[in-house]
């Protein structure tokens, strides 16, 4: 596979780039021509490995969290949701909120952007989330069959869509974790408590 030419520093040099470069000029502006400025790279080795700008974008994106959600495993649904939470202090998640914000408004005119989040970005993280559903199925602390399930992804990413729309406030970790134990976790019939 071509991409094992690279160190994984380098991938991570590389991908931390891509991202600074997102924030400061969005997606339409950003070009492999700039990413491989920034990174003294060459254009043609941005290709090779990654084959167009929306994969190299889904890929920084993916590579950019800190912890996969699936290794996380307290126990407890409730635990697990909120350690999910705590792997991210409030300036990332204010820098990833807009850093979404701006992607989501490209992904409504590329298509090809679209297709690589979803099969990059978007479904390995529903998967994550799939793994820590199903331990809590396991270990009956929720029901396989609770409709609440397969609108779990709507309800996070809801509100990192709706928090700094309704309340005009940055994404942190006090408002998810509230959030969690409100909404997310009755919704899924577990007791915000922990009991």
């Amino acid at each position: 596979m071509a991409r094992s030419r690279l160190t994984p520093e380098r991938e991570a040099e590389l991908y931390e780039a891509v991202l600074d470069l997102l924030r400061e000029v969005g997606y339409d502006a950003l070009t492999m021509d700039a990413v491989a400025a920034r990174t003294r790279s060459s254009k043609a080795t941005l290709y090779r490995q990654w084959g167009s700008k929306p994969e190299l974008v889904a890929m920084s994106l993916r590579n950019s969290k800190p912890v996969d959600i699936s290794r996380i495993d307290t126990g407890s649904l409730r635990g697990d949701f909120h350690e999910m939470v705590s792997q991210s202090d409030d300036c990332q998640m204010e820098r990833d909120t807009a850093l979404m914000r701006g992607l989501a408004r490209a992904v409504h005119e590329n298509d090809d952007l679209l297709q690589a989040l979803r099969e990059l970005f978007i479904e390995p993280e529903i998967t994550g989330l799939d793994v820590l559903l199903q331990r809590a199925v396991v270990r009956g602390e929720i029901s396989a069959d609770n409709p609440a399930l397969k609108y779990l992804s709507h309800m996070l990413v809801g509100a990192f869509v709706a928090h700094p729309l309704i309340d005009d406030e940055p994404m942190s970790q006090g408002f998810l974790h509230e959030y969690l134990d409100a909404v997310v976790l009755p919704a899924l019939g577990v007791p915000a408590n922990g009991n």
